[in-house]
């Protein structure tokens, strides 16, 4: 009958996010509304706005528990013809209080989703759905049934990880944005040295951005620790004493801490904001390090940063020649810069000088 199939509204009450989104999963498409709580105290809230017709709720849950929320609906005129289904582990006291408490029906764990789904709709009292007849063994049609809610749970996920990224890959292009701002005469230093860093990268080593996906972002955030540094010492016009050199270093390790909880820059995307001025040779900071213990993002980031400041005005200097500043990065080899790094440089000039000629990125 048509009747028969009205839309089921459920509480689901469980303090488990995951489980409750793998049952939301598993009522999709069987004529049921479910709503959620994580508590005793919110599941009684939600009954008051949206009065549900099955409360399908965990026994075992912080504070209140399964038990006492059945009897406390049970002893409430408005709310005690609500058929309850109290999910109970394996313990025999346990099934013995959720019966005493008044539950219409007991799901032990683990359980089948699909049990689950029928005691629903028979303690609503509602024919269960028409199930196509088994062509393979119940457990086999369980097995589907939670590929499919993982599946779901999957789709969820990447969803909103993608909607993470492009947030925040938008928020650190404002703060690059933001800490460039202090000084025009930089330009679009962070986005430039991206571009530049990344193309090394892809001959350095070839996919490592795909597997290091913070690199990118470390790239680009290389100098936030500059926002501690007064402008005094950021925009001074000559050589900078050994003191405001010294707090000029200090950035590498601020901007580590800055970002230390980031979780899209964990690994390599933070060892290129500590590292990359670190030089070949051991002679760089804030941790001398040398040749192949610097960090691979950081030793192609100090090709790309030293190019563009030589080729872009600085409060301190002017800019040099293009011509130039490349024969200055290939006398640098295996001094200040790692040998491989600048032989990928010579191979992709051409390439680097497009990036610093395009309009927006000058």
């Amino acid at each position: 009958m048509k009747g028969d199939r009205r839309i089921v509204k459920i509480l689901l009450v469980d303090d488990e996010p995951a489980l409750r989104e793998l049952l939301r999963a598993t009522f999709e498409g069987a004529d049921v509304s479910v709503d959620e709580a994580e508590s005793g105290l919110e599941a009684e809230a939600r009954i008051r706005r949206r009065r549900p017709d099955v409360i399908v709720l965990d026994l075992r849950m912080p504070g209140m528990d399964g038990v006492e929320l059945c009897k406390r609906l049970k002893a409430e005129p408005r709310t005690r013809e609500i058929p309850i289904v109290l999910l109970t582990g394996a313990d025999p006291e346990e099934a013995r209080r959720a019966q005493r408490a008044g539950a219409a029906a007991l799901v032990r764990k683990p359980f089948s989703p699909l049990d689950l789904l029928a005691v629903v709709e028979g303690v609503a009292g509602r024919s269960p759905m028409p199930r196509r007849p088994r062509r393979r063994k119940p457990a086999d049609e369980e097995l589907l049934l939670y590929a499919r809610d993982l599946r779901h749970m999957l789709e969820i996920e990447r969803g909103q990880r993608t909607l993470l990224q492009q947030s925040y890959l938008a928020t650190v292009t404002s703060l690059a944005s933001a800490l460039e701002s202090r000084d025009i005469r930089t330009g679009a230093h962070s986005q430039r040295v991206q571009r530049y860093a990344l193309e090394l990268l892809d001959l350095v080593d070839p996919g490592r951005i795909d597997h290091e996906p913070g690199l990118e972002y470390g790239f680009l955030l290389h100098d936030i620790g500059k926002i501690a540094i007064p402008d005094q010492i950021l925009q001074k016009p000559g050589p900078l004493t050994t003191g405001e050199r010294r707090r000029m270093q200090t950035h590498t390790v601020v901007g580590e801490q800055m970002l230390g909880d980031v979780a899209v820059l964990a690994g390599e995307g933070l060892r290129v904001v500590r590292s990359h001025h670190e030089r070949w040779d051991g002679a760089g900071y804030p941790d001398k390090l040398s040749g192949r213990e610097i960090p691979v993002g950081a030793r192609v980031f100090a090709v790309a940063d030293a190019l563009d400041a030589m080729t872009s005005d600085r409060p301190y200097r002017r800019k040099i020649r293009w011509a130039a500043a490349c024969d200055e990065i290939v006398a640098q080899s295996g001094k200040q810069f790692d040998p491989d790094v600048v032989e990928a440089f010579r191979e992709r000039q051409g390439v680097l000088r497009n990036v610093r000629r395009e309009p927006a990125a000058v």
